[in-house]
């Protein structure tokens, strides 16, 4: 009798497009490095029906489910705390994306620090793209050295496990991910094959001995975690990790969580001996001053759930070039470009033989619809030569037919601003202020935000 063999089918890990032959990069998405041998449906199919098995642990109701076993622990840093939804859940695995340099294993060795100075609880810190000497030398920097962290400089995954079970620890932190090695896993280190197989083990490990562990996985060109998408299914919580190498600012976003809120940030500073978390950021966006200037305008954006407070500032400059320049630095250029085509249309500005710049103050990025009115009225400020009142801060979006519209967190926006010492909001109508105590005006339209603010023309 004949056997039918079934041929080898290969399927993208990111959009399931199949093709008869391995491809570096999937036809499908045009993703690379996501393709990789499946077995076929239909013969997944064909096999002998499954049996039952008597379960190991009988079903329960969820009401009597024990819901303390998800307790989150504190990490003893704060900002981290926040974004993870009050510390780390014992047997999860977290996984810490960000560029190199940004500061991953910076604020791992503090949280293993921590962890083990604050619960006299052992953390085990496995490095596999540095010696063991080149983290002594970062832990002595940052003061992250105590008994009970331990260090070992490995890249085979059978040997880590055996570390785990020599040092039995609370909190496992590996980086990173993309580094390590599963032997009897085919597939070179870094490869999708090898980058499942480990976050598999990793994760089966977290889950049966109730160990915490912290994953460190490296990023693409554009930003997203390197290797397949269900390397992020596989764990409890993906955060990203931020930051501009030109300023000490790093942020932590939350993408994924499986036991809080996924839009919470966490902010820090980095410095040359540790990182430092910044409760109250606002301070580094925005830019004292004792009087008012030409040309700035502040804002209160939300980065997730959290307010912050930032200044952004415009000029306008004369020029004979017959294209003038745009120059844009931490705003949306496409948005700038619109509220300028929107002050020249609906309020008679004319900026087109002037260069026109835009940009935040302290490394703050703005791309939300929120801060539509205060780059206008920055940009018309300058334009102007009138300095806006001092005090004031501007809230709201414009659309193209210079309508002023409402924006989502008035509420906590106009609180952060008035806890900073603001008196004074420029705010869309019918905005929800309750028991607020500054004063708002309501501007329908840019125009009568103009004319609110003293900038039209005289």
């Amino acid at each position: 009798m004949a056997v039918t063999k079934n041929k080898a089918v290969y399927r993208c890990s990111e959009c399931a497009h199949e093709v008869a032959k391995w491809v570096g990069k999937c036809p499908g998405c045009g993703s690379w490095g996501t393709v990789d041998e499946a077995m076929p449906v239909a013969a997944a199919a064909a096999g002998p029906p499954r049996k039952a098995m008597l379960p190991s642990i009988a079903a329960a109701p969820i009401s009597r489910i024990d819901s303390q076993t998800t307790t989150a622990r504190s990490t003893g840093v704060s900002e981290l705390d926040r974004v993870l939804g009050g510390g780390i859940v014992a047997g999860s695995v977290v996984l810490l994306s960000g560029e190199p340099g940004v500061g991953k294993s910076t604020l791992l060795l503090e949280v293993a620090h921590r962890w083990a100075r604050q619960r006299d609880e052992r953390a085990l810190y496995v490095t596999a793209e540095e010696s063991a000497g080149q983290v002594r030398m970062r832990a002595d920097r940052t003061g992250a050295v105590h008994d009970q962290v331990y260090l070992a400089a490995e890249s085979d995954l059978s040997v880590v496990l055996g570390h785990v079970d020599q040092v039995k620890p609370t909190l496992l932190v590996v980086d990173s991910v993309q580094t390590m090695l599963a032997v009897d896993t085919d597939g070179v280190i870094g490869g999708v094959t090898q980058v499942r197989a480990v976050t598999a083990a990793l994760t089966s490990l977290a889950k049966a001995s109730g160990i915490a562990v912290l994953l460190v996985g490296h990023v693409t060109k554009d930003g997203a975690v390197a290797g397949p998408r269900t390397l992020e299914h596989l764990v409890d919580v993906v955060l990203q990790f931020e930051g501009d190498k030109n300023t000490t600012l790093r942020m932590v976003r939350g993408i994924k969580n499986r036991f809080g809120s996924a839009d919470e940030v966490g902010c820090f500073e980095l410095h040359d001996d540790g990182i430092a978390c910044v409760t109250d950021p606002s301070g580094l966006f925005l830019h004292h001053r004792s009087d008012s200037v030409p040309g700035t305008a502040v804002t209160v954006a939300m980065d997730g759930k959290r307010p912050l407070v930032g200044e952004v500032q415009g000029l306008t400059v004369e020029t004979q070039v017959p294209a003038p320049r745009r120059a844009v630095s931490g705003l949306d250029y496409n948005r700038v470009s619109m509220v300028l085509a929107v002050l020249q249309s609906r309020c008679g500005l004319y900026v087109g033989k002037q260069d026109v710049y835009a940009a935040t103050v302290g490394g703050m990025r703005l791309t939300e619809p929120a801060a539509d009115l205060a780059i206008a009225l920055a940009i018309a400020s300058a334009a102007r030569d009138t300095a806006l009142p001092p005090g004031w801060v501007i809230l709201g979006e414009v659309g193209l037919a210079g309508e002023v519209r409402r924006i989502t967190s008035t509420t906590r926006r106009l609180a952060e601003a008035e806890r900073l010492g603001f008196t004074t909001a420029v705010v869309p109508p019918g905005t929800d202020a309750k028991g607020t105590p500054m004063t708002l005006h309501e501007a329908p339209s840019l125009r009568s935000a103009l004319r609110v603010a003293g900038l039209t023309k005289k």
